[in-house]
């Protein structure tokens, strides 16, 4: 929450500052033990033994903090979870990516990380449905599956020595159409058990990548992929199922208006909550998301000073009610 810079009148300013203030003595109470900044000591036991990891040092018998975080222990490992560090891939994690290059059986993706990631042709299902190995003709018609922009939902399958390989063998995975996609400080993005959110009243798909990539889009339901005679489908045809050609196939494919205002309003809660410092979760947008819609606020005034100081003592609130029931 520090740097933060908004335009703030100053009873803006006094009332923001409460919050905040009120925000950070609820998570140091929480973190008392665990919290630690450069220099601090670091407690552990030396009659049993124990391991340095990442954060720490030795300094005259004294375990010493290098780095701001919290204190973590695994048996007898004792590191530092930095509170804000860039995106690290682990095996596993949902992440939202951009194709930047289509290349010889791969598409490489931008994934907010240091290197560019890799799909592989053999690490998707192919659009007639059919499991087979991968052809000269399925290389040649890779354009038609991702291009060059798309933005496209995978999962980290592992760290090679290549870079960072992803898999989209779900129908969860796959191109994202007709939505927004944000990018946040990847420390803001918890991971969690469940990362993919329909948020069923709204109509609108909403994907928490652990990378700091966030979509906001048109709800699509997974189609099942039917097997199709391979030796009739040509490239054309593939290119009519993925473009709606007919003014019929148009108005199937168009976004009513009402769920777009939804997209570009939960859109706006993200970036109020990034501009805060805020985790991002689905409880805290859709709370974000009811403050604007219960106040009339229009969506391009949600992202004023007035909204983000609104939703700052709306979440000091409510974590003080948490505290106090529990």
């Amino acid at each position: 929450m520090r740097g933060l810079q908004l335009p703030l009148t100053q009873t803006q300013k006094i009332r923001l500052q409460r919050a905040l203030e009120k925000l950070e003595s609820l998570s140091l109470k929480a973190n008392t033990n665990a919290t630690v900044t450069i220099a601090d000591t670091i407690p552990v036991n030396h009659d049993d033994g124990f391991l340095k990891g990442h954060g720490t040092l030795d300094v005259d018998g004294e375990v010493i903090a290098t780095v701001c975080g919290v204190v973590e222990r695994i048996n007898k490992l004792v590191y530092i979870r930095t509170l804000r560090a860039r995106y690290k891939p682990e095996v596993g994690d949902i992440v939202v990516g951009r194709v930047v290059e289509v290349v010889p059986k791969r598409w490489k993706l931008n994934i907010n990380y240091s290197q560019d990631a890799v799909l592989m042709l053999s690490s998707i299902n192919l659009p007639d449905g059919i499991q087979r190995r991968r052809t000269a003709e399925d290389e040649l018609n890779m354009r038609v599956v991702f291009e060059e922009n798309d933005v496209i939902c995978a999962e980290v399958r592992g760290l090679q020595h290549d870079g960072i390989h992803l898999q989209a063998r779900s129908q969860k995975y796959g191109k994202l159409c007709s939505g927004q996609l944000l990018s946040v400080p990847p420390y803001l993005v918890k991971r969690r058990k469940q990362h993919l959110h329909h948020l069923d009243q709204l109509g609108v798909d909403l994907i928490l990548g652990c990378n700091g990539f966030i979509w906001v889009g048109e709800h699509a339901e997974p189609k099942d992929d039917m097997p199709v005679d391979q030796e009739n489908d040509t490239e054309q045809d593939l290119s009519s199922r993925k473009y709606p050609t007919t003014l019929e196939d148009q108005e199937r494919a168009y976004t009513p208006i009402e769920t777009r205002q939804n997209i570009c309003r939960i859109a706006n809660a993200i970036r109020v909550a990034s501009t805060l410092g805020f985790t991002i979760t689905v409880e805290t947008i859709t709370e974000t998301f009811n403050l604007s819609a219960s106040l009339n606020t229009g969506i391009h005034e949600m992202l004023g000073s007035e909204f983000c100081v609104l939703v700052a003592e709306q979440e000091a609130e409510r974590r003080g009610r948490t505290k106090r029931a529990g």
